[in-house]
């Protein structure tokens, strides 16, 4: 384990910016970790990143609930539309071709990069007057049941097939299509993260394919457990505009990377070519015999 000692700063940085832009580390792990193992397979890939952003999102979701910004009857409701998705997102993973995870990634890289774009260019909506839920107020019977768990349920299999978190897709769905409140949209997606990345990671332990990334998941998690609270403390102290400007030019190149390197069909143990056959050896009493 001593040779990913890497990974905990690695970590950290992940932790810290994913937390101080808001959009959690998943989206920003799975690319270094597609460039940084050009060779490894799509699941476990997505495994070890399912099992940072389960844990990152755990810690993060005991900080929402004790400042009671969660609507647990909502989460709970999302979070059962998103298992489904969750487990049939893990074993498609499987199924995908290094080549073709990397195109698909890559195209999801430069949306999301766009998206971040064009969000920086936007005013920040007013900081709310209240930021905590009473324990009796929930926002059931506000906004279309059915929309928001048909949206979870998508939510739940792309990000687990993807292995990011759901958060940068579900937050804006659930404050422009549903209504809620930013503050309450945030801690709600990330309660309900938390528990599709855990059943996403379950399923990938029982198909044995977390087996190959739990030393580099474990280093991860150390660093992501420790820089995200420093980055929820900076959030509130640096401009982070020009941040998020800078990580969305490095995705869109990131994207396009991987874009290039699925076309050209670098060799993965999925799609190297089997060895041409070798003519067989003719014995030695044979050719004698021949004489």
């Amino acid at each position: 384990m001593l040779q990913y000692w890497w990974m905990i700063p690695l970590g950290f940085a992940l932790g810290l910016l994913g937390t101080m832009i808001g959009a959690g580390g998943g989206f920003l792990l799975v690319p270094l970790l597609l460039l940084l193992y050009p060779h490894a397979e799509p699941e476990t890939i997505t495994s070890i990143s399912l099992a940072v952003v389960c844990a990152n999102a755990s810690a993060g979701s005991l900080s929402y609930a004790r400042m009671k910004r969660i609507d647990f009857r909502s989460g709970l409701l999302f979070a059962a539309a998103s298992v489904p998705g969750a487990i049939l997102g893990a074993f498609a993973t499987q199924w995908l071709p290094r080549s073709t995870f990397d195109i698909l990634f890559g195209a999801t890289l430069i949306i999301l990069a766009s998206a971040l774009l064009w969000k920086s260019t936007r005013p920040r909506p007013p900081a709310p007057t209240s930021l905590g839920l009473t324990p009796d107020t929930h926002r059931l019977g506000t906004y279309s049941l059915r929309t928001g768990l048909a949206i979870s349920a998508g939510v739940g299999f792309i990000s687990s097939v993807l292995g990011v978190g759901g958060g940068i897709m579900h937050v804006p769905a659930l404050v422009y299509i549903l209504d809620f409140p930013v503050h309450i949209a945030t801690a709600t997606s990330h309660f309900v993260l938390a528990i599709t990345a855990a059943v996403g990671t379950i399923v990938h332990l029982a198909t044995g394919a977390f087996e190959h990334g739990a030393r580099r998941a474990i280093m991860l998690t150390i660093g992501v457990v420790l820089g995200a609270p420093l980055g929820a403390r900076l959030s509130k102290k640096v401009g982070d505009r020009w941040i998020v400007r800078a990580l969305a030019i490095a995705l869109l190149l990131a994207g396009f990377r991987l874009i290039v390197l699925g076309v050209s069909g670098h060799p993965t143990p999925g799609n190297v070519p089997p060895p041409a056959p070798q003519p067989a050896a003719i014995p030695v009493q044979a050719t004698q015999r021949a004489r």
